[in-house]
C-alpha cells in the first residue's frame, strides 16, 4: 500500500496542477452508484460506521464500500442487502457495471476489481396500518 493515501491522475504535459482524489471520495461515489441499482435494498456499514451513525454524523453516503490502493491498482469491495425475489447474480453484475462506469465517468479512475458482497436479503416490510396514537395522561 502506497505511504500516501490520495490518488493521483495523470499528469500531461500542458498541466495547470495537481489533482489528487482521496479514497473516501472513491467511497462516496461508488456507494451512491451502488444504492441506485435496481434490487439493492441498504449499503452495509462496519461497526465503526454505525457507530458514527447513532452519535448524529448523517454522512453515510460511503458506507458498505471499502476502497484499497494495491501496486496492481484501485480495488472496491461493495457490502450490499439485496431485496427479497431479486436475481442476485444479475443485480451484483449491475452493481459491478454501475460502479465502475461511474467512477470511470466521474474520476477518469480505471478500477482493477470491483467486488460485490452480498451480505443479506430484506424481506419485504409489512406495511403499517395507521391506528390512533394513544396519548399519555389522558
Amino acid at each position: 500500500m502506497k505511504d500516501n493515501h490520495l490518488i493521483h491522475m495523470a499528469e500531461d504535459k500542458e498541466e495547470l496542477g495537481k489533482v489528487e482524489i482521496s479514497p473516501e471520495v472513491i467511497e462516496i461515489i461508488a456507494g451512491l452508484a451502488a444504492s441506485e441499482v435496481e434490487g439493492v435494498a441498504t449499503m452495509r456499514g462496519n461497526f465503526a460506521s454505525g457507530v458514527a451513525e447513532r452519535l448524529g454524523r448523517k454522512n453515510n453516503h460511503g458506507k458498505g464500500v471499502k476502497v484499497e490502493l494495491t501496486e496492481d491498482g484501485i480495488i472496491v469491495d461493495a457490502y450490499v442487502v439485496m431485496n427479497y425475489g431479486i436475481s442476485i447474480p444479475e443485480g451484483s453484475k449491475k452493481i459491478q457495471e454501475n460502479i465502475y462506469q461511474t467512477l470511470e465517468n466521474m474520476t477518469a479512475i480505471q478500477l482493477s476489481e470491483v467486488n460485490v458482497h452480498v451480505v443479506g436479503v430484506q424481506l419485504e416490510q409489512p406495511k403499517e396500518v395507521d391506528q390512533p396514537k394513544k396519548e399519555h395522561g389522558a
